[in-house]
């Protein structure tokens, strides 16, 4: 049963380490269920509404992921796709959040049809391999970044950019304890190592002051304040094309990084190349957004924070499975998920990172028409803060460097289509 509903193999994993991989999943994601209410929240939407709408959606996709596409992958609004719908779309252009709303079903729905047409399916093919494995390595640090900024072990500096926190005491010192229990518990091969790493620092943070436990059960809010707030007027104005197809790059290179890159972890990439069930994964994420912005939220996308699950042994539906159950019972459970603070996600992320670097022994740095656009493609991604502009500058000089010195069996049409369509994306 469970190999027709999720894909499971027992040849492959157990039962057990599925379920713990579908907890350390959703325990990394969680923070999505406090951050994006308070980013969509500035455009005037209900807060608590978007709380609700926040956990349906995520818990559906991710659900839909585990029963079609069964790979072990959790799906949430993506961030950076909110901020830009806030920050972006309705504060700085002045939209109103219904305006943005029906950018992200129009961007669903042509999602869609992209999928349905194998469209997506052909830009991965058409990415060079040295590029995929450059993708895994740069999601590794980027993840890694991400961790130790949530823990405050980096912080910003207006001269530096970024700089050390100020790591004795708070939360960062709160990080490295975590860093260091979870770093043992690897070593030492204990199963299950990166779930117990967060539940014993987010103990450890109780009388640090750091994990505020605010009761345990909740009712949650009604979604009708947001529910299906569209304004269908502006669909055929230029504004809405440009918005919509913001939202569609970001979403489609975003997506398709993170199923490149976690799947080449896990050892899921076929022997030609190819992710198995891509076009059902794809298909999960169109249907996710659209549904989400019948809900009320920004762009669904699949969570780079997946890499903790397939970290842990996750490599069927079953472990996405797990995560949108545990998705359903945050519902009524919020103020305890939501006490898992930052600095106690950090240290998995942090050495999920590791862990997906280790894809970069990969690629031949002998050949430096290989290692060069790949190096790029892994710098870009933590440095500019975005998995598809990593994927753009890569594929771009990938071309580049290859078409200028004459290596043109290298190349294939779709690479020089895609980079050509790369190139535009900086002009338009």
């Amino acid at each position: 049963m469970l190999k027709k509903l999720f894909g499971f193999d027992p040849a492959v994993s157990q039962i057990r380490i599925e379920v713990l991989a579908g907890i350390t999943t959703f325990l990394t994601m969680a923070y999505i269920l406090a951050v994006n209410p308070n980013i969509l929240s500035a455009t005037g939407m209900d807060k608590g509404a978007l709380f609700t709408t926040t956990v349906l959606a995520s818990a559906f996709a991710t659900l839909l992921m585990a029963v079609y596409a069964k790979l072990p992958f959790g799906l949430a609004p993506g961030m950076g796709l909110n901020a830009f719908f806030a920050y972006t779309v309705c504060l700085t252009l002045g939209y109103s959040w219904q305006f943005a709303l029906t950018a992200v079903l129009l961007e669903g729905l042509i999602f869609i049809l992209l999928t349905v047409t194998n469209l997506r399916e052909k830009i991965v093919d058409a990415l060079p391999m040295s590029i995929k494995n450059a993708i895994g390595a740069g999601i590794g640090l980027f993840i890694a970044f991400i961790g130790l900024q949530n823990a405050g072990i980096i912080i910003r500096n207006d001269a530096t950019l970024i700089s050390l926190g100020h790591i004795t005491s708070g939360p960062a010192l709160l990080g490295l304890i975590g860093l260091l229990i979870t770093s043992i518990l690897l070593v030492k091969k204990v199963k299950g190592a990166l779930l117990i790493g967060i539940l014993l620092t987010t103990l450890i943070g109780i009388p640090m002051g750091i994990t505020q436990m605010n009761g345990l059960f909740s009712t949650p809010p009604s979604i009708k304040p947001i529910f299906m707030q569209f304004e269908w007027q502006h669909i055929f104005t230029k504004e809405m094309v440009i918005v919509v197809f913001t939202f569609l790059f970001v979403d489609m290179f975003d997506t398709i990084g993170t199923l490149v890159g976690v799947t080449t972890k896990a050892g899921m990439i076929r022997k030609d190349g190819k992710i198995p069930h891509l076009k059902q994964a794809f298909l999960v994420d169109a249907v996710g957004t659209t549904a989400g912005a019948m809900l009320g939220t920004s762009t669904i996308t699949t969570f780079v924070e997946s890499a903790s699950g397939v970290g842990e042994g996750g490599r069927s539906g079953l472990t996405a499975f797990v995560t949108a159950m545990c998705f359903l019972v945050s519902l009524f459970f919020a103020p305890f998920f939501l006490a898992v603070p930052g600095a106690a996600t950090a240290p998995v992320l942090i050495l999920v990172g590791l862990m997906m670097v280790s894809a970069v022994q990969k690629i031949d740095f002998s050949d430096y028409s290989e290692s060069i656009p790949a190096f790029i493609c892994v710098i870009f991604m933590p440095l500019a803060y975005s998995i598809s502009d990593g994927i753009v500058l890569g594929l771009i000089s990938y071309v580049l460097i290859n078409m200028i010195c004459g290596n043109f069996k290298k190349l294939t049409p779709g690479m020089l289509i895609l980079a050509a369509i790369f190139v535009l994306k900086f002009f338009v």
